[in-house]
């Protein structure tokens, strides 16, 4: 298989004018390394060594090559160097530094325009000092004008080739920055993803904890209630229920501290939601942004339009030039098709570039609209959190006040059992101070009659006045007399025992007056 040239000829002619400049078209390919000594002559067919050139021009090329890059170049060699019209056969030939030929063009001749038919009459207006308009007529060969006319062309479609490399430049760089800013917000998805299900991880925890604390509570509710049926062995089981108090206090520091530590995750989402709003505020602005750049890339694909419907025009005022000159032109006619061609697929390319411009804008909307939608569900279900998180915090705080109530009777139910105690120590000493005054003897009988139902009453006084609801004891104890069976010397003191009796009952009334002032003494203590 041939190698493909690095230097190739483009639109070489067949015939030119030597009194005219030539222009040589040629592309320097990626492979080619130019050199500031290459060359390009123009030499007869067969000609033996480079030596033998007609004339020559430096190989020139745009600035701002860089080498290792495809360009178009264009050299002109003047009229005053051009050979004189003959039937002889030229021909392009690109020599490098080293003196290797890189290229050769097909066969060409220098011939004389004919005198009519190869001419073409111009009018040229000028300007005249006084302000009058004069006609210039210029008399210039067809194929000089045709040849300029296809070199304005060439041009046009060069920028037009340029514009379109911008133009893909941009999209590209575009897509680019699209496609890391939806990288980025996926990475952000992800970590909201992340914070979410630790959250709910959490949430679960906390849940279990809570169903612990029930399951305890229920406990301690099962334990009053066997506390209040066994109330008669509370003093046996006193030091069982003291540790156990203990443990409910330890209990409830845990619980503390387990709910300090909620408190500290809830703020540490709060300023999570907070960065996560701040995110969404910098992603709507860079989507605004990005949407500013879109309006003006389409301004400027509407300008490129123009300019390809203008230069659609200019090849279709060619093509009708063209068609004027018939077999005669017919390369020229077919190079200009070529040009036209070669515009009609620019514009093809550029508009298959719009739209698929526009595809990658809709498809970049519905992915907004879809991320949008995705963290407004993610903001319902943390708000749905938190709001069930503040609900357990208001449960667990009813529960600390059903404790610390409970706590605060389980105090005042020990406290009354100490009270009682107390209260049965009480007759015990007072009985043992008056059993020396029963033993004393007394001066007559009528006195020990008449001391007796004093004796009785005063014995049985103290266990009427400290006697409870719950003691069985002292009421068994108490004898109970007749009126059938009551003695003479009784009968004459029965005012006595009267008073003796309501003096009882006065002070069996006032102990609610003792128990009072101990109640507010024990509400006026420390709970624990």
């Amino acid at each position: 298989m041939d190698k493909q040239p690095a230097v190739v000829f483009r639109n070489v002619g067949q015939l030119y004018f030597p009194q005219t400049r030539v222009d040589c078209h040629y592309s320097l390919t990626a492979e080619h390394q130019w050199s500031s000594s290459d060359w390009i002559g123009i030499f007869e067919v067969g000609w033996p060594s480079v030596k033998k050139y007609y004339t020559y021009t430096w190989a020139l090329v745009p600035e701002g090559y860089t080498e290792g890059s495809a360009v178009n170049c264009c050299v002109n060699f003047h009229a005053s160097y051009l050979p004189r019209p003959s039937a002889v056969e030229y021909e392009f030939v690109y020599v490098d530094k080293t003196g290797e030929v890189c290229a050769r063009s097909r066969p060409f001749t220098f011939c004389a325009p004919k005198p009519l038919e190869e001419l073409e009459t111009m009018k040229e207006e000028r300007d005249e000092e006084d302000g009058e308009e004069n006609d210039l007529l210029l008399v210039i060969p067809r194929a000089q004008l045709l040849q300029s006319q296809l070199e304005e062309c060439l041009k046009k479609q060069a920028e037009i080739q340029r514009a379109l490399d911008l133009t893909k430049m941009e999209t590209q760089s575009e897509k680019e920055s699209r496609d890391t800013a939806r990288m980025e917000w996926e990475r952000e998805r992800e970590a909201m993803k992340e914070e979410i299900s630790e959250l709910r991880h959490n949430m679960r925890q906390t849940y279990e904890t809570i169903k612990k604390m029930e399951g305890k509570h229920k406990d301690v509710k099962y334990s009053q209630e066997s506390l209040t049926a066994e109330l008669s062995k509370l003093m046996a089981e006193k030091e069982e229920r003291q540790q156990r108090i203990q443990d409910l206090e330890e209990e409830i520091k845990i619980l503390n501290d387990r709910d300090k530590g909620g408190n500290m995750e809830l703020e540490r989402l709060k300023e999570r939601v907070k960065k996560m709003s701040g995110q969404m505020k910098h992603d709507e602005e860079k989507r605004k942004f990005l949407q500013a750049e879109n309006e003006a890339f389409q301004v400027e694909v509407q300008g490129l339009q123009e300019r390809l419907e203008v230069s659609e025009h200019v090849v279709d005022s060619l093509r009708r030039e063209l068609r004027e000159l018939g077999s005669r032109q017919s390369h020229t006619h077919t190079e200009l098709h070529q040009a036209r061609l070669q515009v009609a697929q620019l514009t093809l390319q550029l508009s298959e570039e719009n739209l698929l411009l526009r595809e990658e804008r809709a498809n970049w909307a519905l992915e907004r609209e879809a991320y949008r939608h995705a963290a407004e569900m993610d903001k319902k279900k943390f708000q749905e959190l938190s709001c069930e998180v503040q609900m357990k915090e208001e449960w667990l705080q009813e529960e600390r006040t059903e404790r610390e109530k409970l706590d605060t009777e389980l105090d005042l139910l020990s406290y009354i059992r100490h009270l009682e105690q107390r209260l049965d120590n009480v007759p015990e000493t007072k009985s043992n101070e008056e059993t020396p005054a029963r033993a004393s003897p007394g001066p007559s009988s009528e006195d020990d009659e008449d001391a007796s139902p004093r004796s009785i009453s005063s014995a049985h006084f103290p266990s009427t006045h400290l006697e409870l609801p719950d003691s069985t004891e002292t009421s068994a104890e108490t004898p109970i007399q007749n009126k059938g069976d009551t003695p003479a010397s009784d009968r004459q003191d029965v005012p006595r025992q009267d008073f003796e009796n309501r003096a009882v009952e006065g002070k069996r009334l006032n102990l609610p007056g003792l128990v009072d002032p101990i109640l507010s003494e024990l509400a006026g203590s420390p709970m624990w």
